[in-house]
């Protein structure tokens, strides 16, 4: 019988690369014996608070370690499966699963317009089905507008996971698809996960062609149980919006979907995270269903489809987009929930004696474990030379040579080893500043479900967003505490290195140096920053045609939302903003749509001008294909960690950009500066400054009349001064709508663009 097929390696290493880890394994070994064995401080000399701060300080060093360990294995051997190509005939029936509690119809119609948009081979066979355990009639309602099925439920007693099962229990296809409310399928979802389920079936040639098993080569025992897709995120997440770095970190769950997740195919313990997966009905149906009695349903259904027999692969293409939390207590309550859900769904498969997980992925689910308890280490590492600088309470005893010779090289082997594993997406750095924001509230929930004191409540993540909303500060009052604490020891710590010439305390002022560094990121964290909008942008350039009074101006995108978009144009154009409206035409290579709108605001950037754009008018049929050009594609935030920028940047980047002023463009229409003379019929010469189609600002060594005419060939502008100083005045162009499209102002413009060239 055959074996499974064979996955290549993603992110393969070379011999330098390897041997770099395993230095680092052997010195970060040779570290840990030596501070277990020969640095806790002993309590009969020291004392018992001494050695039980000590003992908690090598236990947290010592996890960290396995960790890492665990976690260079893991990403050494990062793997995903080749997809195989197979006839369009061969692809299945699929049920496409929506669930949503509480979340409204219009973040629901997103979803359903990208699922009803999926690509497939035969669009029949792609079954759409809204799951409500609210049993609203208004998500009956748009179940019906959009041409879906639609399961509604009352009284729920299992949360997500009833209202799941409600609907795989009504539905019949071999394979499902489950979506959160928020998530939003790109057209090749179904293209680029479906072919993975013919990987028992097929196999790949040596000139890269794929072709059927045989019967002798089919191993039954190889079945696929889940495909998961990335979650990723097209609004920027807490840590990049809150830091002002959207376009410098990923999204923070990137790590995850992007690296971990993947790693972890190569002991079949991908994670099912709910969302963007597509799962086997089989598979189900083998385990009883979606799992119940758990606040992290599909964590531990994952689970017991691999301890079924089933391998689940995790792939790093993202073919949908969601909603990140977008206020730090719903991140706090999603964390809190996962953090339980994995304490608690690990104690009910019995992991460690579970006979259908293989040791390999066991390994894998002891490493979630130990993740979960990173926060209580984080406060340990935070709090020991704290203890120690302003307490006295030693928590290692060794010499500075020690240091040097001992702990010196394994901390700069791991973090090199670290750098090499973690790819482009994370750093220790960054990795250490968001469990600096989130372990406070972290700490004792999963000491409590550690302690079997459950949480029963499934809570669900926050979908919607407030404008303006801010965060309170008073969720940083641990890490400001900590911050003052640590910040005085640094300072007796520096003052007394200095006095005393101590080069052993330079370990210590190292240490709380970079702590503090940490936890002044984590305030300004917790300070948060308004939200402005309703809605996100997208930066995309696409062609653009705007038509008003049968005129028509070509341009194209600089971003675009549901709302709006900003357009760049190489001329100064007229563009209604008050009564009246436009047509804008904007295509894209797959979608094209037409709505009306009107200007909000102009400015002059480079040798164009910038259109902000209001959507005021977009039938349904536009709708639908409007915001396919919208959410149909990868989100323009960053994907990978900037380099250029170091953690002393980072926070002059936040007081900067905290103390600077947000630009207001008023301005609707374009202000073109003239520099120019007009004249008017008795060829009496007024200096033009500049115009915006209704107003004209004229300069003059003497008193201005209150109403004039100036000729320009064709055309006559029919002035009414508004306003006006000794030396210049705002006159109001009374006949602007009637020379608007007798190419009166292109003369205008034109002529003024001609004098200042020449």
């Amino acid at each position: 019988m055959a074996k499974k097929i064979k996955i290549k390696k993603s992110n393969s290493k070379d011999w330098k690369d390897k041997l770099w880890i395993i230095v680092a394994v052997v010195s970060m070994t040779v570290y840990i014996v030596w501070r277990i064995f020969f640095t806790i401080p002993d309590y009969k000399i020291y004392g018992w608070l001494a050695t039980v701060c000590g003992i908690l300080l090598v236990v947290s060093e010592t996890i960290s370690m396995l960790e890492g360990t665990e976690h260079f294995t893991r990403l050494g051997k990062k793997t995903t499966p080749d997809m195989p190509v197979v006839p369009h005939e061969w692809y299945p029936d699929v049920d496409i699963l929506i669930t949503t509690h509480n979340e409204p119809t219009d973040l629901l119609y997103k979803t359903v317009n990208g699922c009803k948009h999926i690509d497939y081979p035969d669009k029949k066979k792609v079954h759409i089905y809204i799951c409500d355990d609210n049993n609203r009639p208004e998500m009956a309602e748009l179940a019906r507008k959009m041409g879906i099925g639609y399961f509604g439920l009352t009284e729920n007693k299992h949360a997500k996971a009833g209202n799941l099962n409600n609907a795989i229990g009504k539905t019949k296809s071999p394979w499902l698809v489950t979506f959160d409310a928020d998530m939003i399928p790109h057209h090749d979802f179904l293209m680029e996960t479906i072919p993975y389920t013919f990987l028992p079936r097929m196999k790949k040639l040596k000139d890269g062609t794929w072709a059927e098993r045989s019967e002798e080569e089919i191993d039954e025992k190889y079945k696929i149980g889940f495909i998961q897709t990335p979650q990723s995120f097209y609004n920027p997440d807490l840590f990049q919006y809150n830091f002002y770095s959207e376009q410098r970190i990923p999204n923070e769950q990137d790590y995850f979907f992007r690296e971990i997740n993947v790693g972890r195919n190569a002991s079949n313990g991908a994670i099912y995270a709910g969302s963007n997966t597509l799962i086997s009905r089989a598979a189900l149906e083998e385990v009883g269903g979606i799992a119940v009695g758990t606040i992290t349903e599909d964590f531990e259904t994952g689970i017991n489809i691999q301890a079924s027999g089933y391998t689940c692969y995790a792939v790093d293409k993202t073919v949908a987009h969601g909603l990140s939390p977008t206020e730090i207590d719903s991140l706090i309550k999603q964390r809190t929930r996962w953090g339980r859900g994995c304490i608690s769904s690990l104690r009910s498969v019995h992991l460690l004696t579970n006979p259908g997980l293989k040791f390999g992925t066991k390994v894998s689910y002891i490493a979630c474990w130990m993740y979960w308890w990173t926060f209580f280490r984080r406060f340990i590492f935070i709090i020991s030379p704290i203890l120690f600088v302003l307490f006295g309470i030693p928590v290692v005893i060794c010499s500075l040579w020690e240091l040097i010779l001992i702990w010196l090289p394994s901390y700069v082997l791991y973090n090199q080893a670290l750098k090499l594993t973690s790819g482009k997406i994370r750093d220790k750095r960054w990795s250490n500043t968001v469990d600096t924001v989130i372990f406070p509230y972290m700490i004792i929930p999963i000491l409590l479900e550690t302690l079997f004191i459950k949480q029963k409540k499934f809570v669900v993540t926050k979908k919607t967003r407030e404008v303006n909303h801010k965060s309170d500060l008073s969720l940083a009052i641990p890490q400001i505490i900590l911050l003052a604490f640590d910040l005085l020891a640094l300072l007796i710590a520096t003052v007394g290195a200095i006095k005393s010439r101590s080069y052993g305390s330079a370990v210590v002022i190292y240490w709380l140096a970079l702590n503090a560094l940490h936890l002044i990121m984590a305030v300004f964290f917790m300070m948060g920053r308004k939200n402005l909008r309703t809605n996100d942008r997208f930066l995309v350039c696409l062609p653009v045609e705007v038509e008003y009074q049968d005129k028509k101006y070509y341009g194209s995108t600089i971003d675009v939302s549901e709302t709006g978009m900003a357009l760049v144009l190489d001329n100064a154009v007229y563009m209604p903003s008050e009564n009246d409206e436009m047509k804008v035409y904007i295509k894209s290579d797959r979608y094209q749509a037409v709505m009306n709108a009107k200007c909000i605001h102009v400015i002059k950037k480079d040798d164009g001008w910038k259109y902000g754009v209001q959507i005021t008018q977009l039938d349904e049929e536009n709708k639908a294909e409007y915001y396919q050009i919208v959410y149909d594609r990868h989100h323009s935030l960053a994907t990978a960690m900037s380099t250029s920028i170091g953690m002393i940047d980072d926070i002059f980047i936040n007081i900067q950009s905290r103390t600077e002023k947000l630009a207001n463009y008023k301005r609707k229409l374009p202000r073109v500066v003239l520099n120019t003379n007009l004249y008017t019929a008795s060829e009496e010469a007024f200096f033009a400054l500049d115009c915006n189609y209704e107003y004209l600002m004229i300069k003059a060594d003497a008193a201005l009349p209150e109403k004039m005419e100036l000729l320009i060939p064709g055309s006559k502008f029919v002035l009414e001064c508004e306003k006006s100083t000794i030396r210049a005045g705002l006159y109001h162009i009374r006949n602007w709508e009637e020379l608007l499209f007798h190419e009166a102002f292109n003369i205008l413009f034109s002529a003024a663009e001609g004098e200042r060239k020449e």
